[in-house]
């Protein structure tokens, strides 16, 4: 009798160990939620996801905030990670949001390298979003940050909305069609935020730079686990060439006259007297480098 209920014990003891470890990710969430930076003009509530929405043409989930607690239609809605969507309905305890993924949905946007402003388009949250008939000269590529624009007065300015993640040219019609992945994981959403100040106060829309200046400060609180390396949102450049292969274009073009200084660069040359002494042998070494390389 002593071992069963020991064991029972046991059992109790370890489902509030679970427990504790999820609230402890609970309490983690909320904290990122509430460090999410805002602007002075800006107000923010937590809510909860309670439900998703059983449409199969329409992506929607359902909070627990309604009118009672100052919800609007057309409300901005954030997680930690950036841009979930906006409030399309709103009921007395409850709201439904539209996710940016709806196929339906739009928003502005900037990419944060070179401040481009363009249109994200839904395409169903199985998929990513698309920047469709974009020139086949735009200057996006694979990696760069799209972050809220601030125009039309419903988002608020520079926060992360989608990583590039496809870019490809339609040769037939000559334009780009462009797919960014959502930073938010809206499939994985519990914790949001409701926005107040994004589109009441009228106040005037930034320009481009001062987005960028906005989204980086941003970004660098909000979702450094999401974002690419550095180098992946900047130009991305060749690597220098190594030390070997920089005297080695040098040698075809001077001939045999190229081959006696280019023996010292090597150090296995100066080992011995021995090795240094045939210039011609110890030449044709290096003139096999470019062709392995």
């Amino acid at each position: 009798m002593k071992t069963g209920a020991l064991r029972q014990e046991l059992l109790l003891k370890n489902s509030e160990l679970l427990m504790l470890g999820q609230y402890k990710q609970e309490n983690a969430r909320l904290r990122e939620l509430l460090g999410s930076p805002l602007r002075q003009d800006e107000q923010k509530m937590v809510t909860q996801v309670i439900s998703t929405v059983n449409d199969p043409y329409s992506d929607q989930v359902v909070i627990d905030k309604g009118s009672v607690n100052g919800v609007y239609e057309g409300q901005p809605v954030i997680s930690d990670k950036g841009v979930v969507g906006q409030v399309v309905a709103v009921a007395k305890l409850t709201s439904r949001v539209l996710l940016i993924c709806d196929a339906t949905h739009a928003l502005p946007i900037q990419v944060l390298r070179n401040d481009i402003r363009v249109i994200a388009a839904g395409n169903g949250c199985t998929d990513d979003l698309q920047l469709e008939h974009l020139p086949a000269n735009t200057d996006i590529r694979v990696g760069d940050v799209l972050v809220t624009s601030g125009l039309g007065g419903r988002f608020p300015e520079g926060y992360p909305v989608a990583v590039v993640s496809s870019v490809k040219l339609d040769t037939q019609r000559a334009y780009t069609v462009i797919q960014a992945r959502p930073t938010a994981g809206l499939q994985r959403l519990r914790y949001l935020l409701l926005l107040w100040g994004a589109d009441r106060n009228g106040a005037n829309p930034m320009t481009p730079e001062e987005v960028h200046r906005v989204a980086n400060e941003r970004l660098m609180q909000m979702m450094p686990q999401v974002l690419p390396s550095p180098d992946a949102m900047g130009p991305k450049l060749p690597e220098p060439a190594t030390g070997i292969a920089q005297p080695t274009p040098q040698q075809p073009a001077t001939g045999n006259a190229a081959t006696a200084p280019a023996a010292p660069t090597q150090p296995a040359a100066n080992r011995s007297p021995q090795r240094a002494t045939p210039p011609q042998s110890g030449a044709q070494p290096p003139a096999r480098a470019p062709g392995g390389q």
